[in-house]
């Protein structure tokens, strides 16, 4: 950002990228509402608990280190620097506060982490190594490859180009955020375990219904109606706004949604999942795809979806209860990679992509997120213990760690 503009014409880009904020800060609300349909009754309140607690920790870590991290700019200045006012050494900032809601927009892209990885471990994660986990993958984990697609840390993206002709092209981060966020909650659910009674003795899966799909369905809508502030606004300014991104949003979205009807015989968990399958895999090549093109990785992401969550819970014992590594990480992926197919001109796109740069580009944030998730929770489960004990996870983490139920008149009253 140019930091010599006048405040002035800063003005409608702060508003634009503010707008953007408060579009993906409410996407924090589906992620809430969608575990909390999800999940059974007595760990509903912790559902919710957990995402708004989890959002205020990744706020503190990201503006305190992880930003820094990632883009090596701090805060710790006066505040007529951090708005542009005035210029100090080693600090410049546009000018109306652009920068300061910039990291706002970027700050609710980092906090996707924790909601994401909160959906797998539900049931049975202890809450305050939750919390600690979270400010430790949005301050160190989450910023590394953060600064290394978004930002120029260890040259990845130079290096990339030089090998292969193309940078690594994420416009809105199927594989910054998505991928990266299912597969450090990969390594949280193995790390973890599966929750008690969720197989019988001979290995078959036990079914655990969802607790309320009007609320897994809101949750699912929110996060549906935010994502256009999330891939729309990563112009980050008016000048840059395409509605490509939108329609190719929309296509995204809707091919999941059909793809996951059909593959999933009508299941309402798959339907409403499926929209965030595919607008998951659109994110990377929002930018560059043709709508058609859009339409085809959201609609293969919504069969990815489908068919790998019952293949985690009813063949590989993989307990991911809301499925985050098939809908973040796997679809993420796809999405990372979909991009140097679907976005090159020959297959309509807008080009400017390569095949070679998306794969590796894609599996490299895949592994470090894999990695660091088996670390981060392999080391806490060491050393201070994660997983909730037999009797507290019985009765429910809502009575456990939070002592009230969802609905706590009608539990006085016997009404349930």
């Amino acid at each position: 950002m140019d930091t010599t503009q006048s405040g002035a014409s800063m003005g409608p880009d702060v508003l634009f990228i503010l707008m953007g904020a408060i579009l993906v800060f409410a996407m924090h609300g589906g992620f809430a509402f969608l575990e909390a349909g999800t999940v059974r009754y007595k760990n509903q309140v912790n559902a919710l608990v957990k995402i708004i607690v989890d959002f205020s920790v990744s706020t503190v870590a990201y503006f305190f280190i992880g930003y820094s991290v990632a883009y090596g700019v701090d805060f710790l200045t006066g505040a007529q620097v951090l708005t542009g006012a005035v210029q100090a050494d080693g600090y410049k900032f546009a000018a109306s506060g652009y920068d300061l809601v910039k990291f706002f927009f970027l700050l609710t892209f980092a906090a996707a982490i924790p909601a994401i990885i909160s959906g797998g471990v539900a049931e049975r994660m202890k809450f305050w190594p939750q919390v600690l986990a979270s400010g430790i993958v949005v301050a160190l984990v989450y910023p590394v490859f953060e600064g290394m697609a978004w930002g120029t840390r260890f040259g990845f993206q130079d290096w990339l180009q030089a090998s292969f002709g193309y940078r690594f092209n994420d416009f809105a981060g199927s594989v910054v955020v998505h991928a990266v966020g299912g597969w450090i909650g990969l390594g949280a659910v193995l790390t973890l375990g599966v929750r008690t009674g969720r197989y019988t003795s001979a290995g078959k899966p036990v079914g655990i219904a969802p607790s309320n799909i009007p609320y897994l369905a809101l949750g699912s809508w929110m996060l549906c109606i935010g994502w256009f502030g999330f891939n729309v606004m990563s112009a980050q300014t008016l000048a840059a706004v395409n509605g490509l991104v939108a329609l190719n949003s929309l296509m995204a979205m809707v091919g999941g949604i059909i793809s996951a009807l059909l593959v999933g015989r009508n299941d309402p968990g798959f339907v409403h999942n499926g929209a965030l399958a595919g607008l998951v895999a659109v994110c990377a090549g929002s930018n560059v795809f043709h709508p058609i093109g859009a339409l085809a990785t959201g609609a293969i992401a919504g069969t990815i979806f489908v068919v790998v969550f019952q293949l985690c819970h009813n063949r590989w014992k993989i307990d991911d209860v809301l499925g985050v590594w098939p809908l973040h990480g796997l679809c993420g992926l796809w999405g990372g990679i979909a991009c140097g197919i679907f976005g090159t001109e020959a297959m309509g796109g807008i080009g400017g992509v390569g095949f070679m740069s998306q794969l590796v580009g894609s599996l490299a944030g895949a592994a470090f997120a894999g990695i660091a998730g088996f670390v981060v929770y392999g080391i806490m489960k060491a050393v201070i213990g994660i997983r909730l004990d037999e009797e507290d996870e019985f009765n429910g983490a809502d009575l456990s760690i939070h002592h009230i139920s969802a609905n706590p008149e009608s539990d006085i009253s016997g009404g349930r």
